[in-house]
């Protein structure tokens, strides 16, 4: 079972399953997110973040803010701008790992596949957590069909791997059918109030339905 950390503290999710984190811009979808698989670190569990709009040093930046540092936690980040900006270094490291672009979905997929394995088989790491921050940013560079095409085989990787896994989305960029085809691909979603407020969780078909708030 996995836990939303103070998010939603008395639900709990079977392993395998996805959320949509949903909400307008600058209400902290991307925190909130961020917390939750924090709560997996602080416990041992293993935590890739895939990028698509922040570079992997400002990302791991804010991660170490909420975790203290992540040396010698199982902690990967899948940067997919960096290459694409042409600044800084892009050679892989035990932490880091390049796409060319958020279109590479090819190689985004390549490299979360080998966080997951190293994390479960070297490390022996059974519970992972997986950010993609932001499924906004792909809908950017390609189109629905594409990015329903990945996202299917994506949160696969993440239920096969009985991991958890978290995907934002800015609920204002996208017309309400976009909305709607998407959120078929997942389990559940977390809805982040445009007034500050404390977010709501909206789960669809889980067990964890009576903890709704």
């Amino acid at each position: 079972m996995y836990d939303l950390a103070d998010v939603q503290p008395d639900v709990e999710l079977d392993a395998g399953t996805n959320l949509l984190v949903k909400g307008p811009p600058l209400t902290g979808k991307r925190r909130i997110a961020l917390q939750i698989l924090a709560s997996g670190t602080e416990r041992g569990d293993g935590a890739v973040v895939v990028s698509t709009k922040d570079s992997a040093d400002k990302l791991t930046d804010e991660y170490e803010g909420l975790v203290g540092s992540v040396e010698g936690a199982s902690f990967g980040v899948v940067d997919c701008v960096t290459k694409q900006r042409g600044v800084g270094s892009t050679e892989n490291t035990p932490q880091v790992k390049y796409a060319s672009s958020p279109v590479d979905m090819t190689g985004i997929g390549i490299q979360l596949s080998e966080f997951l394995q190293k994390f479960y088989e070297t490390r022996n790491v059974k519970r992972n957590r997986v950010l993609l921050h932001s499924v906004s940013t792909l809908l950017m560079y390609s189109n629905l069909q594409t990015v329903f095409r990945f996202l299917h085989v994506f949160t696969g990787r993440v239920q096969s791997a009985d991991g958890l896994g978290l995907y934002v989305i800015d609920s204002t960029a996208h017309e309400q059918q976009t909305m709607n085809t998407l959120k078929q691909l997942f389990d559940g979603v977390i809805e982040v109030e445009d007034d500050g407020g404390e977010p709501s969780i909206r789960t669809v078909g889980l067990p964890t339905a009576s903890n709704d708030q």
